[in-house]
């Protein structure tokens, strides 16, 4: 079945008043638009990344040079999303934007 927003969504159960700035452990899942395999394939039951799966991988590494305050956990990437655990040590800041990001043509 494909995913239909109208029949498949999910009611959040975040507390809407929790400031999710401070400190404690997050679970994210990030999904690929249109939940695309974009990230690679499994076969043989392990996962082989595409390009665009080393691109994520890579720059997840890099998250802690951007954000001191925060500590990387467990990371899986699956072909179209992924599940990661963060780790935030005190009040993470919002770096300077240097430029505005631009939709690919």
């Amino acid at each position: 079945m494909k995913f239909d927003p109208k029949i498949h969504h999910r009611h959040s159960i975040r507390p809407k008043d929790y400031d999710y700035a401070q400190a404690g452990g997050y679970f994210v899942t990030i999904v690929t638009r249109g939940r695309a395999c974009l990230l690679g394939e499994i076969n043989n039951y392990k996962m082989k990344l595409s390009v665009a799966g080393q691109i994520v991988e890579e720059q997840w590494n890099t998250i802690p040079d951007h954000f001191p305050s925060v500590e990387l956990g467990a990371f899986v990437i699956m072909p179209n999303h992924i599940h990661a655990i963060i780790l935030c040590r005190g009040v993470v800041s919002t770096p300077p934007v240097v430029s505005t990001p631009r939709p690919c043509a």
